[in-house]
């Protein structure tokens, strides 16, 4: 790993740069580097800039699960046994190694350092400073602001896994720098932000899309770190004098030299997100909440947006899209790792298969499928899956056993290559689909979350959620009303959880909303209590009336179009749940395809059958199979439960969810930079 000191004089090298999405990937780079050649059009300098794309796309840590975002909150788990890819998810950083993330963190700052030096090319020349001032948005302001806002995102980055970092020493060569306030940090980023806004393009102008960081885009990213800069967060207790005049209000206990705290002006960064969040609905373009579907076959807009991305199109509800391209040309590949690590498991191979495996690290705790969901949302069916692929065609259950692919339990269903027209079958990790960044449903809940604790903003609040619920029920039967207080704040919370389930947003929705410990706590419980409901009487039944057995009964039937959409028809065994089946692999040439049947009937999944009762030999009789189901849970208990959040054991706990700053940034930093929480240091 090199020095941060030398990631921080990196200069443009057109020369190294590989261009990024879907539309540009194909172009090549000038041989010259000069600065001058390099950006001498704004064409040039896009793919100058393209290079920024490219690095976080490619190295600024999906490896690791995407900062074990999606995998360590009250929703989401992670499916292996005594694994160190989790232990942050855990919530245990004591168990980390110091350079468990180095790649990433430097890599950040690679990208925001060459962003930086880009725009202060642009800034330089006469066009842009002209178009400046005359207030017209341009080129070359775009791709300014464009260039401050991928150095802004790769900060926010920073500042949400490590907390305080280095700041401002990018392409100056120093060897005396220190930690900065993430306050301070916010406050810089927000100001640079609000100056470049005004002169991008939204999204739909001039060709822009959502695969470039748009006016739209950089509205909502005002917001987020204002809303973040306002939420509670972990903060140091070790380093004195860090935080300056900043005042909080603290929860909890102080323990391994931090505390849990919100700064106690935090309305005045609330009000700047709620302008800035709806400023990137104001200023959304072409870009918006999808509420229709124009299939024929099926009637279901939540679905839609993951649909694009499974088409290998640009989502209208994108804000942000990274760009991937399919199948790895010499010189293009790209890692799609998305529907890889976070997809509808698969026990394919690696190469040829139908389809290729997907190792599947998003798992859902079954307390929230079983429970949470109300009749008739039709996010349920899309977003978990209970079936994954065997990789010859056939759909097979998931089962509850710690493991990965088939095994690790109910899954992510958001991301299914089997929905792919057609398929990747050639190799994993290359299908090219988007990593998905932030969509305008994401916006409309977090500006929902400000207007509830901002005061005399109910209405709108209730009037933004009640948008995403029409979508998910296809009424507005299910709309809410005459909420106020933590009431309202805790029914946005839980639509959140809903609507952006395996998304990356609840753990941070746990940590912003003071309530991680509590929330940790309370899903311990669950499923402790679910656990001895089945172990004492092979059932237990929610409150909302769902029933999770210790097993159902399944059977290979045979769907002359096998993969399945939308069905409320809960007596149809081979179509109930929903958005399940396979692609009808057959069509592609070179594959092996097991038997005829390739579908799951499936009985008892949502109410109890007695194994030893009439219902279940006549299942026998019928050609189903009695198979493993709650037990396997009840069997390996003590996984989950040290899976889930276990390094919150008390209400009281600060809890410790970031990463550590790696050895050689603090070990060239003259003993100024240390690592808190518990974290290694060594």
């Amino acid at each position: 790993m090199k020095k941060l000191i030398s990631y921080i004089v990196v200069i443009v090298a057109c020369a190294s740069f590989t261009q990024c999405t879907s539309s540009y990937l194909n172009t090549s780079s000038p041989s010259n580097t000069d600065d001058n050649f390099v950006t001498s059009t704004p064409s040039e300098t896009f793919k100058a800039l393209s290079w920024c794309y490219a690095n976080y796309r490619q190295n600024c840590i999906m490896g690791i699960y995407r900062w074990n975002d999606p995998i360590g909150s009250d929703a989401e788990t992670y499916p292996e046994a005594n694994s160190s890819n989790n232990v942050n998810a855990t919530l245990h950083p004591e168990n980390m190694t110091i350079d468990a993330v180095s790649g990433g963190f430097n890599n950040l700052y690679v990208t925001l350092a060459s962003a930086t030096k880009i725009a202060n090319i642009i800034a330089g020349k006469a066009a842009y400073q002209a178009d400046v001032a005359a207030g017209t948005t341009s080129d070359w302001t775009q791709l300014y602001g464009e260039a401050i806002t991928m150095r802004a995102f790769c900060y926010f980055n920073l500042t949400k896994h490590f907390g305080d970092v280095p700041y401002g020493y990018e392409n100056t060569y120093v060897t005396n720098y220190t930690l900065t306030s993430r306050f301070a940090i916010y406050d810089s980023l927000i100001n640079s932000l609000e100056k470049v806004e005004p002169l991008m393009y939204k999204i739909g102008d001039n060709g822009m899309t959502a695969e470039r960081m748009t006016r739209t885009f950089c509205d909502a990213l005002i917001g987020e770190i204002a809303f973040y800069a306002g939420g509670y967060q972990t903060i140091r207790t070790d380093v004195s004098g860090l935080y300056g005049n900043v005042q909080f209000t603290k929860k909890g206990n102080i323990a391994n030299g931090c505390e849990y705290a919100r700064r106690s002006d935090y309305l005045n960064y609330y009000k700047i997100a709620a302008k800035y969040l709806q400023a990137a609905i104001t200023n959304e373009g072409t870009c918006h909440l999808i509420t229709s579907d124009t299939r024929s076959y099926t009637n279901n807009p939540f679905q839609l947006n993951f649909q694009y991305f499974e088409n290998l199109q640009i989502s209208p509800e994108s804000l942000f899209q990274l760009g991937n391209i399919q199948g790895g040309q010499s010189g293009q590949t790209t890692n799609s790792e998305y529907p890889y690590a976070f997809g509808r498991p698969s026990n394919g191979g690696s190469k040829n298969a139908a389809p290729c495996k997907t190792f599947g690290a998003l798992r859902i705790i079954p307390t929230v499928y079983y429970g949470d969901f109300q009749k008739g949302d039709k996010r349920r069916d899309v977003s978990v899956a209970v079936t994954g692929s065997t990789g010859d065609g056939n759909e097979a259950m998931l089962s509850f056993v710690p493991g990965n692919k088939l095994s690790g339990g109910i899954a992510i269903n958001k991301w299914d290559e089997n929905r792919f027209n057609p398929p990747y079958t050639t190799a994993q990790r290359e299908s090219g689909m988007d990593w998905p960044v932030l969509r305008m449903a994401d916006v409309m809940l977090m500006l929902a979350e400000v207007d509830a604790q901002l005061g005399g903003e109910d209405q709108a609040a209730m009037d933004l959620v009640n948008q995403i619920r029409e979508r998910a029920f296809g009424d507005s039967n299910h709309n809410i009303s005459g909420l106020t207080g933590q009431a309202l704040e805790d029914t946005i919370l839980e639509e959140r959880k809903l609507e952006l389930l395996g998304e990356g947003t609840r753990r941070w929705d746990m940590i912003l909303s003071g309530e991680f410990s509590e929330r940790a706590i309370d899903v311990q419980n669950a499923m402790k209590s679910m656990i001895a409901g089945l172990q004492a009487n092979g059932y237990y039944r929610f409150p909302n009336g769902n029933i999770i057995s210790d097993y159902i009964w399944v059977k290979k039937v045979y769907l002359s179009n096998p993969l399945t959409y939308d069905c409320t028809d809960t007596t149809n065994a081979a179509l109930y749940p929903g958005w399940r089946g396979q692609y009808n692999y057959s069509s592609i040439a070179g594959l092996k395809i097991g038997g005829t049947n390739h579908n799951l009937a499936i009985q008892g999944l949502f109410s109890y059958i007695d194994p030893n009762g009439p219902v279940a030999a006549s299942l026998v009789t019928a050609g189903y199979t009695k198979t493993n189901w709650g037990i396997d849970i009840v069997n390996n208990a003590s996984i989950y439960y040290s899976n889930i959040l276990s390094g919150i054991t008390s209400v009281d706990d600060p809890p410790r969810y970031y990463w550590p700053i790696p050895s050689e940034t603090i070990s060239q930093s003259n003993g100024k930079i240390t690592n808190g929480y518990g974290l290694p240091s060594n």
